[in-house]
């Protein structure tokens, strides 16, 4: 089968294949996301047990589902979906990540499928998914509907798409890049493109043109006191995350 056109960008590849190994390093140029990590599970759980009426209190809750992390890194979503029972195929462009991804599951015993390929080649070949997880992907690739219309193809009718990503204003600039990357060096220098992030009317439009229903969005708001992480329903300001549907 010919492979898909890709929206895959090398130089944001070549960003993340170059911090690879340090993926589990919770101290490491990956911290942000280890910290971040509760919250996005928090979410994520909360929507997948309501779209498919799944009790979370259950040992293996999401089991039969089939679940796609597209833009998997090292594993930090596909490992504690598959702990909570779904099939996962994890994804991802850089090749590099994934013997990441493959030795740390196995050390964690679990049994997860990682790929080195893009949203496009798994469409074109017909997979399909209950959730697709698309998490801090969006505003790294070169062409966004593209990729969320490949996204909307990899589910089945009733599926559930979740994707998060940066808002595009004065202080996403000032938080995620400066002091993201320069004040408290947690990110290499040039790991974002603030003309890349993305606006949530923006990303509602680009959902609904891959024909996705959005039916959820909630900020992932960081406190500088607390050194922590939580959900909004009402600060979108910098990180956010949105729930969509395949009617």
């Amino acid at each position: 089968m010919q492979a898909a056109q890709s929206t895959i960008d090398p130089t944001e590849v070549a960003k993340f294949e170059a911090m690879a190994a340090e993926w589990w390093d919770p101290n490491g140029k990956f911290k942000p996301l280890h910290m971040l990590n509760p919250c996005r599970l928090d979410y994520i759980t909360t929507q997948i047990a309501a779209e498919f009426d799944r009790d979370l209190r259950d040992q293996t809750p999401f089991a039969g589902l089939r679940l796609l992390d597209i833009g998997c890194g090292g594993g930090l979503l596909s490992e504690p979906m598959a702990r909570l029972g779904a099939t996962v195929v994890g994804a991802d462009a850089a090749p590099r990540n994934i013997p990441v991804a493959q030795v740390h599951a196995a050390q964690s015993g679990l049994d997860i499928d990682y790929r080195h390929t893009t949203a496009e080649d798994l469409a074109a070949a017909g997979e399909q998914f209950d959730v697709v997880l698309n998490m801090e992907v969006v505003e790294h690739v070169a062409d966004p509907l593209t990729y969320l219309t490949a996204c909307q193809q990899l589910l089945k009718p009733g599926g559930l798409h979740i994707c998060s990503t940066i808002n595009r204003n004065p202080k996403s600039y000032a938080m995620a890049i400066v002091g993201a990357e320069y004040v408290m060096r947690w990110l290499p220098k040039g790991t974002h493109d603030w003309a890349k992030f993305i606006t949530p009317d923006e990303l509602y439009d680009l959902l609904r043109n891959a024909a996705l229903e959005p039916v959820d969005r909630k900020g992932f708001v960081f406190n500088p006191i607390t050194w922590g992480w939580r959900l909004s329903d009402r600060d979108l300001s910098v990180n956010y995350v949105t729930a969509s549907v395949k009617r």
